[in-house]
């Protein structure tokens, strides 16, 4: 699967707790940071080893081959450097489409979601 857009970015927290945030995310209901639109759907877990990675499945139904794949680096203690890639078979989106999935992910993960750690 080719890989379409990356991003990363440190987190707060230690690796083990963004795992859980991404496994979990409903966990804190006073916090909710996936919130989804309209044309989006919840994702699956598609694979996950504790604390360093989850894949997640696609949020557009749209495109249910698309993957999203999670790296999550750092100390026990301390902040995380969590790495999001996104995977998709052929055919691969045009430019706009690739843009738009890009720009939410990052909306989700490097804005709600950070936010959640009070960043």
């Amino acid at each position: 699967m080719p890989e379409i857009a990356s991003r990363s970015r440190t987190q707060p927290p230690p690796a083990h707790v963004v795992f859980q945030a991404l496994i979990q995310p409903d966990r804190d209901p006073t916090r909710p940071w996936l919130v989804l639109r309209g044309n989006e759907q919840r994702p699956i877990i598609v694979d996950a080893t504790e604390p360093n990675q989850v894949v997640w499945g696609s949020l557009w139904p749209e495109r249910p081959d698309a993957r999203i794949k999670f790296d999550i680096t750092g100390p026990p203690r301390g902040g995380a450097t969590l790495r999001w890639t996104l995977v998709v078979n052929d055919p691969i989106p045009d430019g706009a489409t690739v843009i738009r999935m890009r720009k939410r992910i990052n909306e989700l993960i490097n804005a709600n979601l950070r936010f959640t750690f009070g960043q």
